[in-house]
């Protein structure tokens, strides 16, 4: 057997037909084509069989197509087969990274093992309805694919000095340029019990601070407190939602010269890094979490894990990677 080996194409396989048709031995045609004779063998003994809607017998197109469904199809059970793949992926999920993460971590580590993202989701859901709920393991731990509604909450008219998103400079909705922010509170069951977290959008690397209480003036002055120990060419500007909690946004400007900018009014998903960013978040933090409970360490360790997580869209370095590279230049 050789090294390499590549599935049969569909040129190919017209030409194992119009031969097969002449009565060419399998021997021959496997000559012809460059192929063993054990594959043309089996390529037309898996793609000839009878079925109840077809009456049987090697056609060309036919079996490209069963050949491409058997592949999807058995893409969901490589993990299934590879013991010491699926514990690598397991063990990267339980430890908050995404499917597109793991694979494609694994495609820059040069690694004997390989997998595509879309085969840890099938594989996922496979287990799920099989009771194993690996779902649970998935960032967001949606137990369906697809988008989940949402709805937005907006209080535009008690918000002074309101500039809409649209406003916002184009080098800054490009991501072309560091020290544009995101910013939003995670609220807890427990009344009154929240964080703020903020997020920069060029590198994703968030800052999670405990709120005292959600008064726009506390969440303002917390905002200038992680704003000031920036370097100056990361202190440009922050995107909010129509939260009344960031009511008195204008401070940033008087106080840091930072631009302030609002979503519109029910599209949250306009600020959808950190939305993204507290979906991750919630699976160490749920909201029944009681935050008394939870130290200002484990906080920065959360956001450790988090600003050390490789990032798809990052090409896979981690948020802290790209936010120092930002940092050293200004």
């Amino acid at each position: 057997m050789g090294t390499y080996y590549s599935h049969l194409s569909l040129a190919e396989r017209v030409e194992i037909y119009h031969l097969r048709a002449n009565g060419t031995s399998f021997r021959a045609i496997a000559v012809l084509i460059g192929r063993a004779p054990s594959t043309i063998s089996r390529e037309i003994r898996r793609n000839a069989k009878p079925t109840k809607q077809y009456a049987g017998g090697y056609r060309a197109e036919r079996a490209d197509q069963l050949a491409r469904r058997r592949r999807r199809w058995d893409a969901r059970f490589k993990m299934q087969r590879q013991p010491a793949l699926r514990n690598y992926v397991h063990d990267r999920l339980a430890m908050g990274w995404s499917p597109q993460q793991i694979a494609g971590r694994l495609a820059q580590s040069h690694a004997h093992m390989r997998i595509s993202y879309e085969s840890i989701y099938r594989y996922i859901y496979h287990r799920s309805a099989q009771k194993d709920y690996w779902h649970r393991l998935l960032p967001q731990r949606k137990n369906r694919r697809g988008r989940l509604k949402r709805g937005g909450l907006g209080s535009v008219q008690f918000i002074k000095h309101r500039r809409p998103l649209g406003e916002r400079s184009a080098v800054a909705n490009r991501r072309a340029e560091a020290g544009h922010w995101e910013a939003d509170l995670m609220m807890f069951s427990k009344y009154g019990q929240g964080v703020l977290v903020i997020l920069e959008r060029l590198s994703r690397a968030i800052k999670i601070v405990q709120l005292k209480n959600k008064t726009a003036a506390h969440v303002a002055t917390q905002i200038a407190r992680l704003m000031r120990a920036m370097p100056k060419n990361l202190q440009r500007s922050v995107t909010f939602d129509n939260g009344t909690e960031f009511a008195h946004h204008y401070k940033l400007t008087t106080r840091l010269g930072i631009e302030t900018f609002f979503c519109d009014p029910y599209a949250p998903w306009q600020k959808g890094a950190i939305e993204n960013a507290i979906g991750r978040l919630r699976r160490p933090l749920p909201r029944k979490s009681d935050l008394a409970t939870i130290t200002n360490r484990q906080l920065r360790d959360l956001t450790e894990v988090y600003n050390n997580t490789p990032r798809k869209c990052l090409r896979y370095k981690t948020p802290l990677e790209v936010f120092n590279s930002v940092a050293l230049q200004s």
